[in-house]
């Protein structure tokens, strides 16, 4: 695949976790995969789809949470995900600013609160998670796209500084 030339990383969009055809193709380029569960699947749901990743032949899998639908332009992340996926075998990220997506709520566009991406991302560390996914702009209220989620790139630094403290803090 074309794509396996310049990439480290696949990612797997939460709306298409469950693409056989493309679950297949990504792992069989030998790349690593990073799969978003659907905001439709539960998290013992993600066993198939990694099942599809393993049988394709991934080099390496990571299972990302980015929150469940619950009720209308709202996303919940439901921290027991994280050690439930995790008995799947393969570590485990929360997309921190997808997370707290208002999906459709800001008029015909997405919303979003990213003043609880800190909040978010500490939880997931201390309940399991291996990783955090993060997107960042350096000005968010003018990018093109999710701004509303994003962390602005000058706060960045600090945030990760105190996710690094987390995540040790949860392995000690």
């Amino acid at each position: 695949a074309p794509v396996a030339a310049v990439c480290d990383v696949l990612q797997i969009p939460a709306y298409l976790c469950r693409q056989t055809d493309l679950l297949l193709a990504a792992a069989a380029t030998g790349k690593t995969v990073n799969v978003k569960k659907g905001q439709f699947l539960s998290p013992n749901d993600l066993v198939h789809v990694v099942g599809k990743l393993q049988h394709g032949g991934a080099a390496e899998i990571w299972q990302c949470e980015r929150g469940a639908t619950f009720g209308y332009n709202n996303l919940v992340v439901d921290m027991r995900s994280f050690p439930i996926m995790a008995r799947n075998g393969y570590p485990t990220i929360l997309d921190a600013t997808h997370s707290v997506q208002l999906p459709g709520a800001a008029g015909g566009k997405s919303g979003g609160q990213r003043e609880f991406v800190p909040t978010l991302a500490f939880a997931a560390l201390a309940a399991g998670a291996d990783g955090l996914f993060l997107e960042t702009h350096p000005d968010p209220d003018n990018a093109l796209s999710d701004g509303p989620n994003m962390v602005p790139l000058d706060q960045l630094e600090a945030l990760l500084a105190k996710c690094l403290a987390f995540w040790k803090l949860a392995r000690s």
